[in-house]
C-alpha cells in the first residue's frame, strides 16, 4: 500500500468522522468528495469524475463502491481491504446508485442517512439518481469538511512541503522572464520546479496572464511572448501528497510604472492587514474587512475583488480553493492549525493595470506563520 500518514493518523480521523456522524444522528454518511475518501483512508484517484462513494457508518464500517479500474487504486492507496472494495458494472442499462442501495442494505443501514452533494464528485444526474433510489437523503457535506479544515502536525509538515515547492516554482519562474520571453516557456520552469521536487500536480491549472491577459485570475488557452515593457500575473502552488500551499505575484517586465508601484504597495499593505485580521475565535469576515479598507482608502475600490482568499487542503479538480473563502460578513470563526491561501487581487480595467500579492499562512494560537519564504517586495525582470 501507498499512503502517505500511517495507521494511528488514519484511525484517529476515523473516530472523529464516526463521532461527527453519531452526534448529527445519522446512521451513515455517503462521500461522494475524492478529498473525504482521501483524508479518511488514503484513497487517491480522478475516478470521482464517473460514480463514486465511500460509506462511513456509525457502527465504524467503511466501504467503498467504485469502477474496476478502480479496484487496484483502492488496493494500491487506501486502507482499504478487499471485502471493504465494491465494484459496480460498465454495462448498458447500468444505475451505479441502484448498487450503492443494494449496499446500505447489505450493512444493514437503514436510518437517517447523510450524503455530500456540494462536491464536483456527485453530478446533478449522479445525485438524482442516488436520491430516487435512497429517499430522505440529509445534506451533509460539512461534517468531513469540517473536520478536514483543523489540520494535525503530520498535514501541517504536508503544506510546509507544498510551500516549498511553491517557492521553488516561483524562483523557477522569475529566471524563465524577460523581454521577449515565452509564457509556455515560464509555465514549464515553474511546474517543473514541483515535479523535480517530489510534488503533485495541482487541483488546478497554474495561471498565467501578461498584457491584458495580467488582468485575469482564471487559466485560459494560448501563449504570448513578452513586451520590453510588460506586466505578467501568476497564480501557482506547489502540491504534495494533494496538500497545497498556493501563491500569487505581479511581475513587472521593465520599469514598473509609477502605477504599478502604487498598486504593490496597497497590495502589501492589505496582505499584511489581513495578516494582522487572522486571529483564532474571530470570524473570516474581518479578514476581509481588512483587505477591502485598505484598497478603498487608496482609490482601488474599483478595482478590488469581493473576496480575498479561502482554505487549503488536500484538494482535488477541477480547484484546489479549500472552502471556505474570505468575504464580507462571513461569520465562520478561524481556528488553529487551519491553512489560508491570502491573495490580494487588483485589475484596473480603466488603466489596464493588473498587480497582485499572496502566499499561505498557517494560522497559530497568537496569530500567524508563513509558509513562504519569498518577500512581499516588487519584482521586476
Amino acid at each position: 500500500m501507498t499512503q502517505h500518514f500511517d495507521a494511528p493518523e488514519y484511525a484517529l480521523r476515523k473516530s472523529r468522522a464516526i463521532a461527527a456522524i453519531k452526534s448529527e444522528g445519522l446512521d451513515a454518511l455517503l462521500m461522494f468528495a475524492p478529498e473525504s475518501q482521501y483524508w479518511i483512508c488514503g484513497y487517491d484517484t480522478f475516478g470521482f469524475a464517473l460514480f463514486q462513494c465511500l460509506v462511513l457508518t456509525a457502527k465504524g464500517d467503511l466501504h467503498l463502491l467504485t469502477r474496476n479500474p478502480d479496484l487496484r487504486q483502492a488496493r494500491l492507496t487506501s486502507t482499504l481491504s478487499d471485502a471493504e472494495i465494491h465494484i459496480w458494472d460498465d454495462v448498458e442499462g447500468m444505475n451505479p446508485a441502484a448498487d450503492l442501495a443494494r449496499l446500505l442494505s447489505d450493512l444493514g443501514v437503514s436510518g437517517r442517512i447523510g450524503y455530500e452533494g456540494q462536491t464536483a464528485g456527485l453530478t446533478d444526474y449522479n445525485g438524482q439518481q442516488v436520491r430516487a433510489l435512497i429517499p430522505d437523503l440529509v445534506e451533509s457535506t460539512e461534517i468531513i469538511r469540517a473536520q478536514r479544515r483543523i489540520k494535525s502536525n503530520a498535514e501541517v509538515d504536508m503544506h510546509r512541503r507544498a510551500a516549498a515547492l511553491s517557492d521553488d516554482a516561483l524562483d523557477a519562474g522569475i529566471a524563465a522572464t524577460r523581454a521577449g520571453a515565452f509564457e509556455g516557456d515560464i509555465l514549464a520552469a515553474m511546474q517543473g520546479a514541483v515535479f523535480e521536487g517530489g510534488g503533485d500536480y495541482a487541483g488546478n491549472e497554474f495561471i498565467i496572464g501578461s498584457g491584458e491577459g495580467a488582468l485575469l485570475c482564471r487559466y485560459f488557452s494560448g501563449r504570448r511572448h513578452l513586451d520590453p515593457s510588460d506586466q505578467l500575473t501568476l497564480e501557482w502552488s506547489g502540491a504534495y501528497a494533494r496538500y497545497h500551499a498556493a501563491m500569487m505575484r505581479t511581475v513587472i517586465v521593465g520599469e514598473p510604472s509609477d502605477s504599478h508601484k502604487r498598486m504593490h504597495a496597497a497590495c502589501a499593505e492589505a496582505l499584511q492587514a489581513c495578516e494582522t485580521a487572522i486571529r483564532p475565535g474571530n470570524p473570516m469576515g474581518d479578514v476581509f474587512a481588512a483587505h477591502a479598507k485598505v484598497f478603498d482608502k487608496h482609490g482601488f475600490s474599483h478595482a478590488r475583488l469581493k473576496a480575498c482568499g479561502y482554505g487549503m487542503g488536500a484538494i482535488y479538480n477541477p480547484i484546489w480553493v479549500d472552502f471556505p473563502m474570505f468575504y464580507e460578513g462571513n461569520p465562520l470563526l478561524m481556528q488553529v492549525n487551519q491553512v489560508f491561501f491570502l491573495h490580494m487581487i487588483l485589475m484596473d480595467s480603466d488603466s489596464g493595470d493588473a498587480m497582485t500579492l499572496g502566499h499561505s499562512v498557517l494560522v497559530k494560537p497568537d496569530g500567524i506563520e508563513r509558509l513562504s519564504r519569498h518577500g512581499l517586495g516588487l519584482i521586476t525582470c
